[in-house]
């Protein structure tokens, strides 16, 4: 695809947006335009055959949705590239979507790379592997998977029927004899040469036929094996063959779907409630490899035609891409899309959505998983909104509380102190706006100092942008709690109301009480009640969010050699004394002078390694 592009941005201004002014002079040409705000974020992406009429279309005086008429009101300036086609304009417009990631664009929120299968060509006895990231190695990859789920349940279906070897390459070179894998026959033990290179290397190739989907090949093959042994009256090692091939007959009954033999996508899209759903089953040779949902973000209420029009270029942009996609809806612009995605692909890409026969059953397949998925999210979403619903009543609150956020303490006898904050809102966890702290500076297991600490640095001034919750939840009680009333009046913060759930009677669920700040009576819920339920998913979700971090810190801190800290002792020199006394522990044990002895050791850096183990003595 043509780079060469032209970059016009018009003279930015801080106050209203000159619609008039700027549509006079922008360019008719194919382009992307960029909107942006008051603080130079942009906030939309977009692409255009002409760019004159598509954003003259933004600035009528009726016919726009009131989204639309709210991200109008934000722009401040419009940055505009005139590209050579249009094709090339979307193929920008993707990669600027998903690298600025505008608030008001169609996004896809999962950006993983995908697995695959790697066969090295390198190795005697190669070893088929998971792969994930850049394809940087020699070798042959399969794929790509939904997950690495079926990546490894491909493999070891290749294990059992191919006996291949899963060791890693280092275990595979210092093998003297074989392993556990070679006694149950899932390996015929190439680490200690059982298997020739020859006989390996065919294992191998059927392997990777049958990932290709060419298992009639296989069976043909082992077919021809299988009567050689038998004629040589071999018959336990025909009997393998037998057994090998109905397996294989098996598994690929179950595999294939239909005819087809080539790559297809099958993409299906549900939209409902403002929220979307994507399933993308992806055949492989005939292979059903699985499927994977997505659920794009959504700037306001879509059509299915426009959530596919915006999420199927973002979807490929840096996958493979196969020779036919099948779509649940007809698009506006699918010779567009397909004239992209076969330059991008180096061969030609067809999008259908008019099938027949097993291609339309594949089809519904995919249309009922996904509305299947959106239902399950809306009944979950629609479940959270009840319990923050009750929350409100049982709070007596003027309006549903938007934003929960809620800390917890995490430490182990007062070592790697970390505390957490959790962000939930109507529509669940919102993950983005998690935080740890490391917490320093205070005494061990000191939890109020702890939790004042993190408060502070939370909900501190300089944080400009800083988002304040209707609802702040403390895990404790009237102690914790006192620590985020006093720095709130610090701060002068008062439009949070403060919560502890401070723990029962042998801390049972159910049993927790509702500590306020603002004065009103100990609140106690029963186990059945919606609200009660909201406070113990925040707030153990807070927990969660708090001991993995811990556990993190207090690993990384064992990792550390308690003499990292002292200054003028390097490597080498700390290299030289653990040799010289066998080790940490007879280190500990060493008194000043002993340690002076050890060469480039001052009697003052003696005393300094003595004090860091003896400090508390």
């Amino acid at each position: 695809m043509p780079s060469s592009e032209e970059t016009v941005t018009p003279e930015k201004t801080k106050h209203d947006f000159d619609s008039r002014s700027f549509l006079k002079n922008v360019t008719s040409k194919p382009g992307v335009y960029r909107m942006l705000d008051s603080k130079e974020q942009v906030i939309y992406v977009g692409k255009a055959k002409n760019l004159k009429n598509r954003l003259n279309s933004y600035f009528r005086q009726t016919g726009l949705s009131p989204k639309t008429q709210v991200m109008v009101s934000k722009i401040v300036d419009i940055d505009v590239t005139i590209t050579h086609t249009e094709g090339e304009a979307l193929l920008l417009e993707s990669n600027l979507i998903k690298e600025l990631r505008p608030r008001y664009n169609v996004l896809m929120r999962d950006d993983k790379s995908y697995p695959y299968i790697f066969v090295s060509d390198k190795a005697a006895y190669p070893r088929i592997a998971l792969h994930r990231g850049a394809r940087k190695k020699k070798g042959l990859y399969l794929g790509p998977y939904p997950n690495a789920h079926a990546v490894r349940e491909s493999i070891n279906l290749l294990q059992k029927m191919f006996l291949i070897r899963q060791c890693e390459d280092t275990t595979f070179a210092n093998r003297s004899r074989p392993c556990l894998q070679y006694q149950i026959k899932r390996c015929t033990a190439p680490c200690v040469t059982y298997i020739t290179e020859k006989a390996y290397a065919k294992d191998i190739n059927h392997a990777v036929l049958f990932l290709q989907g060419k298992s009639d090949q296989v069976v043909t093959e082992l077919v021809g094996d299988m009567e050689k042994a038998a004629e040589k009256q071999n018959f336990e090692k025909a009997a393998l063959y037998r057994d090998q091939i109905s397996h294989l007959r098996k598994i690929t009954e179950k595999q294939h779907i239909s005819a087809d033999k080539g790559d297809i996508d099958i993409i299906a899209c549900s939209t409902e409630a403002g929220q979307a759903c994507v399933q993308v089953f992806y055949i492989r040779n005939g292979l059903n490899l699985g499927n994977r949902g997505f659920f794009p973000s959504l700037p306001e209420e879509l059509s299915v035609e426009q959530v596919l029009t915006a999420f199927i270029p973002q979807f490929y942009l840096k996958r493979d891409v196969p020779g036919e996609i099948i779509i649940s809806s007809a698009l506006k612009d699918s010779q567009l899309i397909e004239e992209v995605l076969s330059e991008q692909a180096k061969h030609k890409v067809k999008l259908t959505d008019k099938v027949r026969g097993e291609r339309a059953k594949s089809l519904e397949m995919a249309l009922n998983n996904a509305n299947n998925s959106l239902k399950t999210r809306l009944i979950s979403r629609s479940g959270l909104l009840k319990r923050f619903e009750a929350l409100q009543e049982v709070l007596q609150l003027d309006e549903i509380p938007l934003r929960l956020e809620c800390f917890d303490i995490s430490h182990t006898m007062g070592e790697a102190t970390v505390a957490s904050c959790v962000v939930f809102t109507p529509e669940g966890a919102f993950k983005t706006d998690y935080r740890r702290y490391n917490i320093t500076g205070i005494t061990g297991g000191d939890d109020y100092a702890a939790m004042k600490q993190a408060l502070e640095r939370r909900y501190r001034p300089s944080k400009s942008d800083q988002k304040l919750p209707d609802i702040l939840f403390i895990d404790g009680g009237k102690g914790q709690l006192r620590q985020a009333i006093e720095v709130f009046e610090v701060l002068d913060i008062t439009t949070v109301l403060l919560i502890g759930v401070a723990k029962g009677e042998g801390r049972k669920a159910g049993l927790e009480k509702l500590v306020f700040s603002d004065g009103r009576p100990d609140l106690y819920l029963t186990i059945e009640s919606a609200a009660l339920n909201l406070v113990l998913q925040v707030r153990d979700e807070a927990h969660r969010f708090a001991i993995s971090g811990h556990r993190a810190q207090r690993a990384k801190k064992r990792r550390t050699s308690p003499l990292e800290g002292i200054a003028g002792l390097g490597p080498k020199r700390r290299q030289t004394l653990l040799k010289h006394f066998g080790g940490i522990q007879a280190l500990t044990q060493a008194g000043v002078e002993d340690i002076a002895r050890i060469s480039g050791i001052s009697k003052k850096l003696a005393q300094e390694i003595y004090d860091q183990f003896h400090a508390s003595d």
